[in-house]
């Protein structure tokens, strides 16, 4: 299949014979490209992640709101406390049957620090029920 002679005719002609031959063999690579990708992203490693439920848990009566501001402040459902009273007010609940839940709230921007003190506080005291309360709506 040529497209030009050697001759020196003047024909000017336009061509309007299109050449299908790059395009098949981009199209063949592609296709290759394609069928030897294809399996590797399929391919995953099965993990069974945890199940949460985002929607709000309802307390009971018997809790304690413990909050932990971003300075390391802590407070027993509202007020402000310190180390040591937390300490006898912590044994206090641990004593009691049966035993309140301890619903801890930390600030976004509070040391992971401040909040693992305060639940090794707790445990050491003999507090069993300890839960966390977040923001479901944040993310």
């Amino acid at each position: 299949m040529s497209f030009g002679t050697m001759d020196g005719g003047e024909d000017n002609a336009p061509l309007a014979e299109i050449n299908m031959v790059p395009l098949i063999d981009v199209m063949l690579v592609l296709l290759v490209i394609f069928l030897v990708t294809a399996p590797l992203l399929t391919h995953a490693v099965k993990v069974e992640l945890p199940r949460a439920s985002s929607a709000p848990n309802l307390s009971r009566a018997d809790n304690i709101q413990l909050s932990i501001n971003a300075a390391g402040m802590v407070f027993w459902n509202g007020q402000a406390v310190d180390a040591p009273a937390l300490g006898a007010r912590l044994a206090a609940v641990a004593a009691t049957q049966p035993q309140a839940e301890l619903h801890i709230r930390a600030d976004r921007t509070t040391p992971y620090e401040n909040v693992a003190r305060v639940m090794s506080d707790a445990a050491r005291a003999g507090v069993a029920r300890i839960g966390f309360v977040t923001d479901p709506g944040l993310q």
